[in-house]
C-alpha cells in the first residue's frame, strides 16, 4: 500500500498539523500497536474527552467542526449524532461502524485497520462516550482477514490497559467494544442492512423511519458511523475546530481533510491524506504521477465504482462534494480510477453491472429486475448483437433506476456509470448494435431475466 505526503514527489513529511489520520503511520507498514500509539499522543484526546468535556460537548464540537460521513453518503456526523435520543431513562443504545468496505476500487479502511487499529478504537470509544453508548461493534468485511486479526489484538490490547470495558479512566462509564465479521454482501454498506445482517437477518435494507437512531439494532437506538469517519474523531477533540476547518483547501465545503487515491494504469497507484479542495489534477498528476508511458487517459471515476465517470478536461475540479458535483457526478468515497484509451467502455461497463446486479438484495422490483436487464443488453452489445433502440432502453433503465425511484441507494449508484458512459462515449455503444437489427421500441425488448 503506498502512502504519500501532502507535497509533491514527497518532499513534506507527515505531521499531526497536517495529517490527524495518518502521521502516526510507521513506514515499514507494519501495524502501530498500544505502546507505540500511545508513544505519539494516542488516547490524550479520549483522555480529555473523558476528563474535561460534557457529552454534549463532545457532540457540538464535532458538529462545528463540520465532520461528514467518509463512507460515501457525506451525511454530517454531528447532526447524525444529535438524532440520538436525549431521554437517560433508555439505557441500551448501540454504536456501530460499518467496516464493510465492499466498494470495487475503495481500501481506504482496509489500511486504518490494518495499521492503525487503535486509532479506529479511539475514535469509537470517544464517540461512544458523547452517544451515552455502552456496546459497540465493528461489521468487518469477511475477506479482511489481516485487519479482523489487528483489530482482535488492539481490543485485548486496550482491555489490558483499562480503556475499554469497566470504569474507563476511572469515569464510572462502561464499554464493551466487539469485532463482527460480515458474509460478504454489498449491500451491508446501507446502514440498515448491515444492522439486519447483524442481527443475523437476511441483509435487506429496512424502511425508514423509524431511523436507526431511534429503532435499531436488536429495536433500540442505533448510531452507524464509517471507519474513516470515527478515525477523525480524536484529531477534532485534541485539537480544536479551528484547526480541523482551517486543514481544506479555499473554496471547500467540506472541512478537513480525505484518504484519496488513484487506480488503473498510472504510474503511482496509491493512498494518500489530502486536504478537501485539491484537484483531480494534483491527486493524478503530482500523486499518481499521470498515466504510463504508452497509455492515455480516457476518462476517470472520482470515488468508487458507483460514481459517474468525467472525462480529462474534468480533473480540474476540486475533489469534495460540492466540487465533483459541479462536473456532474459525486464524491463517492474519494478513491479514484483512471480508465485508459485501450479500455473498451461496452466491456467495463458490462462487467459493473454485473457485480451490482449480483449485489441486489433483490427487495424491490426496479432493482432486482432493472439491473439484470442491463447486463443482458449490454452482453448483447458488446457482441455487436445489439438491437436498434437498446441504448434508448438502458438510458430508460437508468431514469427508472434512479434516485428516489428505489428502496434505498444502491441501484441509483449501479446506474449512474451507464448513465454518463453512454453520455461521453455513445459511438461504442452504436458501435454494438447489429447493422441489420430493427427498430424496437424503447423498453419493449424482451428480456429473460437469469437466461
Amino acid at each position: 500500500m503506498t502512502l504519500t505526503s501532502f507535497g509533491p514527489a514527497n518532499r513534506i513529511k507527515r505531521s499531526a498539523e497536517t495529517h490527524p489520520l495518518t502521521w502516526r503511520l510507521r513506514d515499514d507498514g507494519e501495524a502501530v500497536w498500544l505502546d507505540e500509539y500511545q508513544a505519539k499522543n494516542g488516547y490524550a484526546a479520549a483522555r480529555k474527552a473523558f476528563a474535561d468535556m460534557a457529552q454534549d460537548d463532545i457532540v457540538q464540537t464535532v458538529k462545528d467542526a463540520g465532520l461528514k460521513g467518509r463512507g460515501g453518503a457525506g451525511f454530517p456526523t454531528g447532526v447524525k449524532w444529535g438524532l440520538m435520543p436525549k431521554d437517560e431513562s433508555i439505557n441500551i443504545r448501540y454504536l456501530l461502524c460499518n467496516a464493510d468496505e465492499m466498494e470495487p476500487n475503495t481500501w481506504k479502511d482496509r489500511m486504518l485497520m490494518e495499521q492503525l487499529p487503535h486509532l479506529l478504537i479511539e475514535g469509537m470509544l470517544i464517540s461512544a462516550r458523547a452517544l451515552k453508548t455502552y456496546r459497540a461493534y465493528i461489521f468487518l468485511r469477511g475477506e479482511y482477514t489481516t485487519a479482523a486479526k489487528h483489530l482482535n489484538r488492539a481490543v485485548e490490547e486496550a482491555k489490558a490497559a483499562g480503556l475499554l470495558g469497566k470504569n474507563i479512566l476511572g469515569s464510572g462509564f462502561d464499554f464493551e467494544l466487539f469485532v463482527h465479521t460480515g458474509a460478504g454482501r454489498y449491500i451491508c454498506g446501507e446502514e440498515t442492512a448491515l444492522i439486519n445482517s447483524l442481527e443475523g437477518r437476511r441483509a435487506n435494507p429496512r424502511s425508514k423511519p423509524p431511523f436507526p437512531a431511534a429503532v435499531g439494532v436488536w429495536g433500540k437506538p442505533t448510531c452507524v458511523n464509517n471507519v474513516e469517519t470515527l478515525c477523525n474523531v480524536p484529531a477534532i477533540i485534541a485539537d480544536g475546530v479551528d484547526w480541523y476547518k482551517s486543514l481544506a483547501r479555499e473554496g471547500s465545503e467540506d472541512m478537513g481533510t480525505k484518504l484519496m487515491g488513484f487506480s488503473g494504469k498510472v504510474k503511482n497507484p496509491g493512498l494518500w491524506e489530502l486536504p478537501f479542495g485539491v484537484t483531480g489534477r494534483e491527486l493524478f498528476e503530482d500523486y499518481a504521477g499521470g498515466m504510463r508511458d504508452g497509455y492515455t487517459l480516457k476518462c476517470w471515476q472520482p470515488g468508487g465504482a458507483g460514481t459517474g465517470f468525467l472525462l480529462p478536461e474534468h480533473l480540474d475540479a476540486q475533489m469534495y462534494a460540492g466540487g465533483i458535483a459541479k462536473v456532474g457526478t459525486r464524491m463517492g468515497t474519494g478513491l479514484a480510477m483512471a480508465v485508459d484509451d485501450s479500455v473498451n467502455m461496452v466491456s467495463l461497463l458490462r462487467n459493473m453491472e454485473e457485480f451490482f446486479s449480483r449485489e441486489s438484495c433483490g427487495f424491490c422490483t426496479p432493482c432486482r429486475d432493472g439491473l439484470p436487464w442491463s447486463v443482458k443488453l449490454l452482453r448483447a452489445i458488446e457482441n455487436g448483437e445489439g438491437q436498434a433502440g437498446d441504448i434508448e432502453t438502458l438510458l430508460g433503465l437508468v431514469g427508472f433506476l434512479g434516485p428516489g425511484k428505489t428502496f434505498c441507494a444502491h441501484a441509483p449508484g449501479a446506474v449512474e456509470p451507464l448513465g454518463s458512459a453512454i453520455k461521453y462515449f455513445r459511438h461504442e455503444f452504436e458501435a454494438g448494435i447489429a447493422p441489420t437489427s430493427a427498430v424496437v421500441p424503447p423498453l419493449a425488448r424482451p428480456i429473460v431475466v437469469g437466461a
